[in-house]
């Protein structure tokens, strides 16, 4: 693999940004989502880690201190869903965030998430429990709340698995797509009331799961990036909390590609590259 050694420090929390606020990260011990709760606490948060990984979520509360506070659950529970955020409302007596991040990422499920000829419906029905309607019961319980006070904002992860086809998990393709569109109901149906809706959808990000894959596969994807280096779940905690915070207040129902340009060339360009590089 050929990460780059001399990448620039990523930019900073903007500190007191979340001050006094509230806020639920689904999917939030590990990855993208852990990259979130540290950054939401940094910037002054009390942020709730939900993960079904409970004791990993207890780990980074225990490291991130009072402002942090662990909760398992199942995001493909509609009952546990609202358990979470009722409870998180009791408890603190708001919701301002809501990072709806938690996916269904378990290699025998991907390995079972095929064509349209191959895959089982359990798996598809599986996968869309858990990334699709997830999210739709973390926005039909967040709702109530963010409307009583008259603001809140909703972030989804979404993916570029959703805007291009691929040779292999179609249902987890379908979902990502169906956040985008799910994200924009939301918006068109809520922004009025003061509640903002919005998706990052990430790339290629060097995530834990992801530096578990085949070195070929990731440097494979490398070529076809515009920047010098693989984003990290850093990346995209900046684009959720600048999402979430007040600095977007006139963004709604947008969908933000942080994919380092993977999207924004000509499907051959990494070919064409090399075609011409030899030609000099």
């Amino acid at each position: 693999m050929t990460e780059s050694l001399s990448s620039p420090p990523l930019p900073g929390p903007h500190l007191g940004r979340f001050d006094g606020q509230v806020a639920i990260v689904t999917g939030g011990a590990s990855g993208i989502g852990e990259a979130t709760c540290r950054r939401l606490v940094a910037e002054g948060a009390t942020v709730v880690i939900a993960d079904m990984q409970l004791e990993r979520a207890a780990a980074l509360s225990a490291e991130l201190g009072a402002r942090a506070l662990a909760q398992g659950f199942d995001a493909a529970d509609v009952r546990s869903i609202q358990t979470l955020i009722e409870g998180t409302v009791e408890r603190f007596g708001r919701l301002d965030v809501l990072h709806n991040n938690a996916a269904i990422s378990t290699p025998e499920v991907h390995a079972r998430d095929k064509n349209a000829i191959d895959i089982e419906f359990e798996v598809w029905d599986q996968v869309m429990a858990v990334n699709l309607r997830g999210y739709l019961a973390g926005c039909k319980y967040a709702l109530p709340q963010m409307i009583r006070q008259g603001r809140g904002a909703i972030v989804n992860t979404a993916s570029t698995g959703g805007f291009s086809g691929d040779i292999s998990r179609m249902a987890y393709s379908v979902s990502k797509a169906a956040i985008v569109g799910l994200t924009r109901q939301i918006a068109t149906h809520h922004g009025a009331q003061g509640v903002r809706c919005n998706a990052v959808a990430p790339g290629l990000v060097l995530t834990p799961g992801a530096r578990g894959s085949a070195g070929p596969v990731i440097d494979l994807m490398q070529r076809q990036l515009l920047v010098p280096e693989i984003g990290v779940p850093e990346d995209i905690a900046a684009v959720v909390c600048f999402l979430a915070s007040s600095e977007a207040r006139y963004i709604n129902g947008q969908t933000y590609i942080a994919d380092g340009g993977m999207l924004a060339h000509n499907p051959t360009m990494a070919d064409l590259r090399d075609m011409m590089a030899q030609r000099r």
